[in-house]
């Protein structure tokens, strides 16, 4: 199934907040307009994240971090958030030994590969990358940078070990920010 990022953005503001998540479909890169000031009903991004049945691993990575008050509270932040099956194709045993204590510091420098300062929509991404030519770099929270491009008519993001992802759902409006579904993780070099 094929959802636009308007669709995505209005199908999430029709379940109240709730992450509208289009299973196996990529999304169509051609909505250009911006993101719109939230009413403060809508859950935060971490909230986003749990109300979706398909963002467990993250949200225990993010609670392992000591990230969920950050991503509750600070903002606007954007989150391109892997889901469970994103994390499931990782190798064996990789999110068990990210979830342990002792790698709190690297689990956290994974969680802010994934994040931007501010409130980036699919729109703002596809104008950024029409002016740039067909790519553009943008900067984490971690300090790495992600290549977001077009594909066709998906945003394919490609991280510093050259893992290309693809936004699956686009534009679910937090409180606190933006947050894009990706079928991949992030992993910074």
């Amino acid at each position: 199934m094929r959802i636009t990022f308007k669709s995505a953005a209005l199908a999430a503001t029709a379940a109240m907040g709730t992450f509208a998540f289009a299973a196996g479909g990529p999304v169509a890169a051609h909505h250009h307009g911006s993101a719109a000031a939230q009413p403060a009903t809508q859950p935060s991004i971490v909230g986003v994240a749990q109300s979706t049945g398909v963002h467990n691993t993250l949200v225990a990575a993010v609670t392992a971090a000591g990230l969920a008050d950050t991503l509750s509270t600070q903002g606007p932040i954007t989150v391109f958030a892997p889901t469970d099956d994103a994390f499931g194709k990782l190798p064996d045993g990789t999110v068990d030994t990210l979830l342990k204590p002792e790698n709190k510091g690297t689990l956290t420098a994974v969680l802010t590969y994934h994040a931007v300062a501010g409130a980036v929509t699919a729109g703002d991404l596809v104008k950024m990358i029409d002016d740039a030519g067909g790519a553009v770099t943008v900067d984490t929270l971690g300090g790495q940078k992600l290549t977001v491009s077009k594909f066709g008519d998906t945003l394919a993001i490609t991280d510093a070990v050259g893992r290309t992802t693809v936004v699956a759902a686009a534009d679910v409006q937090a409180s606190n920010g933006v947050v894009h579904v990706t079928d991949g993780v992030f992993l910074p070099g």
